[in-house]
């Protein structure tokens, strides 16, 4: 089944060209079958990429899926209009008592700004705390992955001394958990980040469990064990190019920047990018989707119950 979006969203007609499954709201409606409601919490400052790459992970399951994209209305966004954040999204206060199957917090380029010094903070713990009893299960992604697991478990971060910058071998710890099913011993996935969690600190809470780990990353993986929430260190939704534009960027501004680690062949930014990471990717979104959200919430999603 496909992702049920607007015909005018840019994602729509991206996806279309890569013949990915979408269907317009109109076709949607004549089908007699109620689509998994998917909240995406956008804080990402390029969210129109965002947006496509998300739904990308999204379409390759059989499941209908009908995202609602959120926006927070404590910060102004200076790299997408306000007519497409208009059009395509909602604040919390015009989501109110919506229930969700699933949710999917992004990342953002703040993690080397303390928590409670973000100006959308308040905000985004708001969000969290109407999760609890308003989505069944959550996806939280680098940045949004260090923010709940502060918020909920009171894990800390901490900075790295350079950015972990590049494609990362990782190895399964969890043989029997279905949200790896179908995934090799060792996998890769793209990291961008300044800051990490540590071992130590999650192993701390009873309630924690580490899926997968790097030995050059750190944990890429963990869940809490009642698999209501899901965080995830990297950014397995990146595109081929999307660490190479990071990399450019941030080098033509004469930042202190390094090649992306295991990512250009040779280590060259002339050559083109090998993915490694896309098939990946696929089945954490497709196992999250199906064992996570799809297999647990009630079909009467008013009857779903309150976190303990």
């Amino acid at each position: 089944m496909p992702v049920k979006i607007p015909d005018t969203l840019p994602a729509y007609k991206t996806l279309l060209d890569e013949k990915v499954f979408v269907m317009s709201e109109e076709r949607a409606l004549h089908q007699d079958i109620r689509p998994l409601k998917i909240a995406i919490v956008n804080l990402m400052p390029t969210k129109i990429a965002t947006e496509t790459q998300i739904l990308r992970c999204l379409s390759n399951t059989p499941l209908q899926i009908e995202p609602d994209f959120i926006k927070t209305a404590s910060h102004v966004s200076k790299n997408t209009s306000e007519e497409h954040l208009n059009a395509f999204y909602k604040t919390m206060d015009e989501v109110g008592d919506v229930l969700y199957d699933g949710m999917i917090v992004t990342g953002a380029p703040v993690e080397q700004i303390d928590f409670r010094d973000v100006d959308y903070w308040d905000e985004l713990c708001r969000i969290f705390a109407w999760s609890r009893t308003n989505v069944y299960s959550t996806m939280f992604i680098c940045w949004a992955a260090q923010a709940g697991l502060n918020y909920f478990y009171g894990v800390p971060k901490y900075p790295l001394p350079e950015k972990r910058f590049g494609v990362f071998r990782h190895r399964i710890l969890a043989e029997r958990e279905p949200l790896l099913r179908g995934f090799d011993d060792f996998f890769y996935a793209p990291h961008s980040r300044h800051t990490e969690i540590r071992r130590g600190d999650v192993e701390k809470v009873p309630a924690l469990e580490i899926l997968a780990e790097s030995n050059e990353a750190g944990i890429y993986l963990l869940h809490d064990r009642k698999k209501r929430r899901v965080f995830v260190t990297g950014h397995p939704e990146y595109d081929a190019d999307t660490l190479a534009r990071e990399y450019f960027r941030d080098r033509d501004k004469g930042l202190p920047i390094r090649v992306p680690a295991n990512y250009f062949p040779d280590d060259d930014p002339e050559n083109k990018p090998t993915v490694r990471w896309r098939s990946h990717a696929n089945l954490l979104y497709t196992n999250w989707l199906n064992y996570y959200v799809y297999q647990e919430v009630p079909f009467n999603i008013r009857n779903m119950r309150e976190e303990d």
